[in-house]
């Protein structure tokens, strides 16, 4: 039996611009979001995520090609997971390097598809709370640290949360229609 992830066609669009201007698909702006706000952004989005995922429709996908909720849901917990490692190296390191993140290869190896919905919900809270309590704590002469893709991406933190406050609010916006904070 083949992984249903593996239908999904990569997402290959370097997505940084939305650090420079509102996103054209969900209308979520990153030019809004202050350094002290990127917890609260955080903390909103996945409280939006349980109702999702209790949904009866929450495995299912809406069109070939197009994850469900659940697998959106899953690929939200791990970005919570893979910045809060990168946003620790920025911390912890002078202009460090991000290690690869292939969120596609993730998705069919993770078996995303065939994740528990409540597990998935308990796990994205739980990665959700860890990194806002990690942008909590950041102190102010460290918000300019910075840190690096291997495409030569450069992030400083506060660049860094902006960017990655994006990707769950336009998967919220995917499966729910709505982005869930509001400045």
């Amino acid at each position: 039996m083949t992984n249903p992830s593996e239908d999904i066609t990569p997402d290959t669009k370097n997505w940084t611009w939305v650090l420079e201007a509102a996103c054209d698909e969900c209308g979520f702006d990153t030019r809004r979001v202050r350094a002290h706000d990127i917890a609260d952004v955080v903390r909103a989005n996945a409280a939006a995520w349980p109702g999702v995922l209790r949904r009866p429709d929450a495995t299912q996908r809406p069109h070939p090609g197009v994850w469900s909720a659940l697998e959106y849901a899953c690929h939200v917990r791990d970005v919570y997971r893979v910045f809060a490692e990168r946003l620790s190296l920025m911390l912890d390191a002078s202009d460090p390097e991000f290690a690869d993140w292939d969120q596609d290869a993730t998705a069919v190896e993770d078996g995303y598809a065939t994740q528990d919905p409540a597990m998935v919900s308990g796990e994205l809270l739980s990665a959700a709370e860890d990194i806002a309590t990690a942008f909590d704590a950041i102190a102010d002469d460290d918000w300019q640290r910075t840190g690096r893709r291997g495409d030569g991406s450069v992030f400083t933190v506060e660049t860094l949360g902006r960017y990655m406050v994006h990707d769950p609010e336009h998967h919220l916006y995917d499966v729910a229609g709505v982005t869930a904070w509001k400045p």
